[in-house]
């Protein structure tokens, strides 16, 4: 059994898919970011950084494991599964992670700051980040023209981008002209643990809306942000 500190966010949603698609039996632990339950001394002792998400595997004397990344390792390496075994195909499952982990997920949170939450709207901020995006998103696109998913088979490398990837419209990136990235997009949605991982926990808003609930989802995360900016334990 696997207990999984996590919020409806990209990163958490990689490692509840991950365990969807693996079929490892968990306990869902949802934390409340807007109260900072993060910052709290009984989670600071799982995760250090204060950041979800984490795990908790109970079946290895209660190893936690806390970054998104090292995570979807842990468990791809635990199985078996999600990742190849020989040294090549393991690393350029482990490249394109490496590319979410140092690209796509930085640039797209620093897009959703700029765009969605931050108080004053910085159009040279904006457009560096999402400029930033759209490089990014090209690359996938380019990549995929010539592969079905991101390193071989299906895999760890895909969970993670896809998770970030799949809320380009909440950064305010378009991908109406990158037919292969949507080609990618539309077919790992389909697959039924990504749809209930996805779900678990879901989402307060609907990424893709532009409705009343999203900009109240946004102002509450506009509020962290102008926390964040007084406090030095951040959000």
């Amino acid at each position: 059994m696997i207990d999984l500190y996590t919020a409806a966010t990209p990163n958490g949603h990689k490692i509840s898919i991950a365990l969807e698609e693996l079929a490892l039996p968990y306990t869902m632990h949802t934390l409340n970011l807007s109260n900072k339950e993060q910052k709290q001394p009984w989670f600071l002792a799982i995760n250090p950084n204060g950041r979800i998400p984490a795990i908790v595997d109970r079946a290895a004397d209660d190893f936690v494991v806390f970054e998104s990344g090292a995570i979807l390792l842990y468990l791809a390496e635990k199985t078996g599964r999600l990742i190849p075994d020989d040294s090549k195909g393991r690393s350029w499952v482990v490249q394109w992670l490496m590319f979410q982990m140092g690209g796509i997920g930085p640039m797209m949170g620093q897009a959703n700051v700029f765009f969605r939450y931050f108080p004053e709207k910085i159009a040279a901020a904006i457009d560096r980040y999402q400029g930033e995006c759209r490089r990014l998103f090209r690359v996938l696109d380019s990549h995929l023209e010539e592969h079905e998913f991101l390193a071989g088979d299906y895999s760890i490398a895909d969970i993670a981008n896809w998770a970030w990837v799949r809320t380009h419209r909440w950064s305010g990136v378009d991908i109406d002209d990158l037919p292969q990235l949507r080609r990618w997009l539309e077919q790992i949605r389909a697959r039924p643990a990504v749809q209930k991982g996805i779900n678990m926990p879901p989402s307060a808003i609907d990424r893709d809306a532009n409705d009343e609930q999203a900009r109240q989802f946004a102002a509450e995360a506009r509020r962290m942000v102008e926390m964040g900016q007084s406090r030095r334990s951040g959000v």
